[in-house]
C-alpha cells in the first residue's frame, strides 16, 4: 500500500498533463484522473514511465 504522503505529491509525469493520480490498491495502479492513463505500481513501488508503452499507456476502462 502506498503511503498517503507519497500520494499527495504524486502527479501524471506526462508534460501535457500533470493531473492528480487515483491509487487502485487492488489492482495496484495509479490512475491519471485527467487524461485517463494508468501506471502500475510494483512492491509498493509506482513505475511512472510514459515511454513503457508507446502508444502512451492503458486507459481506464
Amino acid at each position: 500500500m502506498l503511503k498517503k504522503e507519497l500520494l499527495d505529491i504524486l502527479c501524471c509525469p506526462k508534460p501535457e498533463c500533470r493531473g492528480d493520480l487515483e491509487y487502485s490498491e487492488e489492482k495496484n495502479t495509479l490512475t491519471c484522473r485527467k487524461c485517463g492513463h494508468v501506471y502500475r505500481v510494483e512492491n509498493d513501488i509506482p513505475i511512472m514511465l510514459v515511454e513503457d508503452n508507446p502508444e502512451g499507456g492503458a486507459k481506464r476502462e
